[in-house]
């Protein structure tokens, strides 16, 4: 299931120019939390969830992210029995977490499950859960970032290709314990992995792939992240001058560098490599992440230059 395969585009007549209208730099101390889809409650984007017949609960979605998180608050109202202790990896680190049994959790079409979650603290969380991949296998996630919604669907593997639509990109993914990671990625003539995280407010990557960006001293700034545990990291904030990823070319892409503890659970502490966050994501119109079929489709945004 961690093999890495390297898929061709549907849809390869063009390349498009993104560049974010974003500063190169937040301010220095730029607290955010590493599982968030939004900087604020009012503005972040999350689905209903219902548990045990109860809710809704808005649970935002985290494709980083393997398991099922729900908030301690939550899971003592709901009277939820205690689980197992599991090893939890975070953006700052891991550690041990209990878990607490979810005895039937529905989101949209997806039928009542029993699940183990680790039970955090809301605070830190942002939101009363964060749903995992563990919940979206066979299914698809459309974020539509015009209307602000979200929506999960089922998805099934298709034995044909589908072509893209107008003003849409195709980008073919490998799973790898479950995420999806695109390999058709570049900085320079340098292949980078990008790993599709959206409950990450911002976009990471790794040491391995900072030694590879040029000018970063010049346009550099330490900010503070917190993690969903209520730990805090610091790490180096840029630009990337340009990198591509299949058939789309991202200019001055702001990311925060750090070996992060996720880098070496996919096995990528040593090759470049991204935690494309909803910062990333959100230069899009509409984004749809299908798991079933391994596939990116990005619906670009109005006025981006084809060259």
């Amino acid at each position: 299931m961690n093999a890495w395969l390297l898929m061709p585009l549907l849809f390869a007549s063009a390349t498009f120019q993104v560049t974010p209208g974003l500063p190169i730099a937040p301010p220095v101390t730029a607290p955010v939390a590493d599982q968030l889809a939004f900087s604020t409650a009012a503005s972040r984007m999350t689905v209903p969830v219902s548990i045990g017949g109860k809710g809704p609960y808005h649970f935002i979605i985290d494709t980083g992210a393997e398991r099922t998180v729900i908030s301690r608050e939550l899971a003592g109202q709901l009277q939820l029995a205690p689980g197992r202790l599991v090893h939890l990896t975070a953006m700052t680190g891991t550690r041990d977490s209990q878990t607490v049994i979810i005895p039937s959790i529905s989101v949209g079409p997806l039928d009542g499950r029993r699940i183990e979650a680790p039970s955090l603290e809301a605070a830190n969380l942002g939101a009363p859960g964060m749903l995992g991949i563990d919940m979206l296998q066979g299914h698809a996630l459309s974020i539509d970032f015009d209307g602000q919604t979200m929506a999960v669907t089922p998805s099934a593997k298709r034995p044909d290709k589908v072509r893209a639509e107008p003003g849409e990109i195709i980008v073919r993914a490998r799973s790898l314990l479950g995420q999806l990671v695109v390999t058709d990625a570049y900085y320079g003539n340098q292949r980078i992995r990008v790993i599709l995280d959206t409950g990450s407010q911002v976009s990471m990557g790794n040491t391995a792939l900072q030694r590879r960006v040029r000018r970063l001293a010049k346009y550099s700034q330490s900010i503070l992240l917190k993690s969903v545990t209520g730990e805090t990291m610091t790490a180096t904030y840029t630009a990337m001058d340009h990198i591509r990823i299949g058939d789309i070319s991202i200019n001055q892409l702001p990311i925060a560098f750090r070996d992060a503890p996720p880098f070496k659970r996919f096995g990528l502490q040593d090759k470049p490599a991204i935690l494309l966050g909803m910062d990333a994501l959100g230069l899009f119109r509409r984004v749809n992440i299908d798991f079933a079929n391994r596939e990116l489709r990005l619906t670009m945004p109005r006025g981006a230059r084809e060259s």
